[in-house]
């Protein structure tokens, strides 16, 4: 299914849902769980969080799917705020509610900013990380973001490209190998 055939479908959904449509939840759950569960679990770094963080946006867009204003954001847009505001939500009452020892108890705060020659190392490796992707070709270098920095499946990617799935396994293997030697240099 392509990008913008998803996006009418969930945007139908949404429209539903204010009308009792169980069915239409199903559908957005069914075509957005694992994208907002991702947001949820990069947020919390822990999975029962991210589980119930997922549980109470679906609660939420339960209650407010007719809110949502397709003129104004895409359906993935307003459901990615919504996971990204409630783990953030459950991020900051977990802080809130560690026990705080006194200040005498911190005998010795290590300070865990690295040192300024290590991050002169940081800065230079992403640079070079950086030079050596615009290096690439503009179909393996989106082929190489997509799967990589944004976690696309090689199917996924296959089709939003347009080409069969072991040219898009090609192309990637490609840029990767173009990488490596890149950045032995």
């Amino acid at each position: 299914m392509d990008l913008d055939a998803n996006r009418s479908l969930i945007a139908a959904a949404l429209e539903r849902i204010p009308g009792g449509d169980r069915a239409a939840l199903q559908t957005v759950y069914r075509l957005t769980s694992a994208k907002l569960f991702g947001v949820a679990i990069r947020i919390l770094g822990e999975r029962s969080e991210a589980e119930d963080v997922l549980q109470e946006v679906y609660v939420t867009v339960w209650r407010k799917a007719a809110a949502f204003d397709a003129a104004r954001a895409s359906p993935m847009t307003w459901l990615i705020a919504i996971a990204r505001n409630r783990a953030i939500d459950r991020l900051r009452a977990g802080r809130q509610n560690r026990r705080m020892e006194p200040i005498d108890v911190a005998h010795e705060v290590a300070d865990t900013a690295p040192a300024a020659d290590s991050a002169l190392e940081n800065a230079q490796d992403h640079a070079r990380l950086h030079g050596c992707l615009e290096g690439l070709v503009a179909h393996e270098r989106a082929a190489l973001r997509g799967a990589f920095f944004d976690g696309n499946t090689y199917d996924e990617l296959a089709e939003r490209m347009k080409v069969p799935l072991g040219t898009m396994k090609s192309w990637i293997r490609r840029a990767m190998i173009k990488l490596k030697s890149c950045l032995k240099q």
